[in-house]
């Protein structure tokens, strides 16, 4: 009897899940391996940190999303090596071996070597990262609220977010909406006390949007409070302060990293080529150049279309996903893979306040209607009907009401994410518990 084929897929976020996926509704034996049980709805993560949302509106378990395929297996584990040449990936527990290889391994903050950068911010690429954030903000909130010292209340409420794409916009502008919708709970706060800043090195924001959207995304955000520094570039960050090439310094004890990413790729036994931000430099086929078993999908891999690399977006992913899963199928039947063509439906960034930005074809689009279109968009692609009809109650009730009902602080393990600054961490310790 000839033996089935095993296709092994690392990672579960977009790309990955729609490879397994489509190779499972075609009949292919995968195996899905991820050091999660759950998949991460990235683009919400902002709203975790920033308590629109719950962390489990943002996740979802992959045990219910693989059981609808009987082909597909999933295996929660961290790969640690893999061997191209002898086509294996070993684990903490195990070695699996492989036909073919799928690796959609996402990314990692990357702090570009500035010193303090990855010791004193905060990043947000998982949802214990958006969880200790919201922790260490709302400790900021109960601290400044006890303290009589307007200094120590300033430094206490100055949030400095370093990089000015989506995250960082998407995050500044929530934080603005944050900052009023607590102002009933802590009066003895003063809104002139707050300060956000969002340090941008370039020389506008959203740089991946026409510049006239990006000099709109930074008018919207000046009208909810923030501070929007341009051709700001960092230097240091300390546990007080971020420091700018230019002398300038911010005191804040709250940095928040969203400046970029890296590829995370496992150690593997044969030297790959890296690309922009680490990324794998694939085939127009996905492949990698010297391997037509391995694909790399993703924030994983340094792919371009019309000369341009992509951006490292999820509908990016998801299409990578599909078409590496379509060649996989292609080689199976003895016929050549085909190359990837990236159809761009258009771009979306929320900013806050009612408003967002988008650019789909040569149509820009400002205001109320992409903010209603990134909302639906972003609904329609949630896993799960459970957590569509929680998302939509909680935005129901953060956009009809204006109110955050999530104002408290989850106990998190200290060995997850980044840990509370140590001049908060004795009094968060002394703060209630959900």
């Amino acid at each position: 009897m000839r033996k089935r084929p095993r296709i092994v897929v690392i990672g579960a976020g977009f790309g990955g899940m729609q490879a397994a996926q489509s190779l499972a509704k075609a009949g292919v034996s995968v195996l899905l391996i991820d050091r999660n049980p759950y998949h991460t709805f990235v683009p919400l993560l902002y709203q975790v940190a920033t308590a629109q949302l719950s962390p489990d509106q943002a996740i979802y378990p992959l045990r219910t999303l693989v059981r609808r395929f009987p082909h597909l297996q999933f295996l929660m584990a961290d790969v640690q090596e893999i061997n191209l040449a002898q086509q294996w990936l070993a684990t903490s527990e195990t070695r699996i071996s492989y036909d073919y290889l799928v690796l959609a391994t996402g990314s990692r903050s990357q702090f570009f070597t500035i010193p303090g950068a990855a010791d004193y911010s905060f990043p947000l690429n998982t949802v214990s990262d958006a969880v200790v954030l919201r922790n260490h903000l709302f400790a900021c909130f109960e601290r400044a609220a006890q303290t009589t010292d307007p200094v120590e209340q300033r430094s206490l409420l100055t949030f400095a977010i370093v990089g000015g794409g989506a995250t960082g916009v998407e995050l500044a502008g929530a934080l603005g909406e944050l900052v009023r919708s607590v102002q009933r709970d802590y009066p003895t706060i003063e809104r002139r006390n707050v300060r956000i800043a969002l340090l941008q090195g370039g020389t506008q924001l959203l740089a991946e949007f026409p510049r006239s959207l990006g000099n709109y995304t930074a008018q919207r955000l000046c009208r909810l409070g923030v501070e929007v520094y341009l051709q700001a570039k960092v230097s240091r960050v300390s546990p007080t302060a971020v420091y700018l090439d230019n002398g300038m310094s911010i005191p804040t004890g709250t940095t928040i990293w969203t400046a970029g990413v890296e590829a995370a790729i496992p150690v593997t036994s044969t030297a790959l080529d890296r690309r922009h931000r680490g990324r794998l430099a694939v085939r127009s086929t996905l492949q990698l150049p010297n391997d037509d078993r391995v694909y790399a999908i993703g924030d994983a891999a340094y792919s371009e279309s019309a000369g341009k690399p992509l951006a490292g977006v999820a509908p990016e992913a998801l299409q990578q996903g599909v078409a590496a899963a379509k060649n996989i199928q292609r080689q199976l039947r003895g016929t050549l893979p085909q190359p990837f063509h990236y159809f761009n439906k258009g771009r979306l960034a929320i900013i806050g306040g009612y408003a967002a930005v988008g650019r789909i074809g040569k149509l820009n689009l400002a205001g109320i209607v992409p903010w209603l279109l990134w909302l639906g968009v972003h609904w329609v692609y949630l896993p799960g009907w459970r957590n569509r009809l929680f998302v939509l109650l909680s935005w129901l009730q953060n956009y009809g009401l204006g109110d955050r009902a999530l104002r408290i602080i989850l106990s998190l393990p200290r060995s997850e994410g980044r840990s509370l600054s140590p001049q908060l961490t004795q009094q968060a310790e002394e703060l209630p518990r959900s």
